[in-house]
């Protein structure tokens, strides 16, 4: 059973997620949130699977509040679920840590797969931001990595993050910052995706990434990839 916090500012909004979920024979929800405060208290009382997480609330926002359920160190993950569709938003929210980010008017069955990729310790974005995403996110790096599509060797094997990966892994890093998903990395890399999964499995143990976002963003870090076009 997967159990879920719902933060969210709006009582109608909170409603109308609790009896979708509640709809579920895999979900439950634990309690509700009006604010960020409120959402970190109830997290480290109930230690839910999922926090369901708005971003503007009063008080403590829903960035801040994710940074502090995240830094506690608790086996709880949170999906960013937001009116918002800006940018912005999705880099700060999963720079936090979140696991992943959707928006409000996604569909029932998107919200809910979301929910289960997320409590299975996989990552979400909204496919409308994940191409967005990745390319306003390479703005925040510092200017000497634009160009190449990827970092020389050398620099790739400064981070000591990356050191223990093999060649295998680090070719499996680069495809998944660009947006591949297993089945894609499999039929392009000719590989089997059982053994797909085992390597990406590896490669979050290995970088201490708490999903596949945080793999990317890792990756966009130690300059493994760089933004190209831009």
């Amino acid at each position: 059973m997967t159990t879920v916090l719902i933060a969210d500012d709006q009582p109608m909004q909170r409603f109308g997620f609790r009896m979708l979920l509640e709809s579920q024979d895999d979900m439950t929800v634990v309690d509700e949130a009006g604010n960020g405060t409120e959402a970190v208290r109830l997290t480290d009382r109930h230690r839910p699977d999922v926090v369901l997480m708005d971003i503007r609330m009063p008080g403590l926002d829903g960035i801040e509040a994710t940074r502090r359920i995240v830094a506690a160190g608790a086996r709880t993950r949170v999906l960013i679920v937001t009116t918002f569709d800006l940018d912005e938003y999705a880099y700060e929210g999963l720079r936090a840590g979140a696991s992943g980010f959707l928006v409000k008017d996604a569909q029932p069955e998107e919200l809910l797969a979301g929910i289960r990729a997320v409590a299975s310790g996989d990552a979400v974005v909204a496919p409308s931001l994940t191409r967005r995403l990745l390319d306003a996110y390479v703005h925040h790096l510092p200017a000497s990595t634009t160009g190449a599509p990827a970092a020389p060797a050398s620099a790739r094997g400064a981070d000591p993050r990356l050191a223990s990966l093999t060649e295998r892994e680090r070719e499996i890093l680069t495809v998944i910052a660009q947006g591949w998903n297993n089945t894609e990395i499999a039929t392009r890399l000719h590989l089997a995706e059982s053994t797909v999964k085992t390597h990406v499995t590896r490669i979050l143990a290995k970088t201490g990434s708490r999903d596949r976002v945080q793999a990317v963003i890792l990756a966009y870090d130690t300059g493994l990839v760089t933004p190209t076009g831009s």
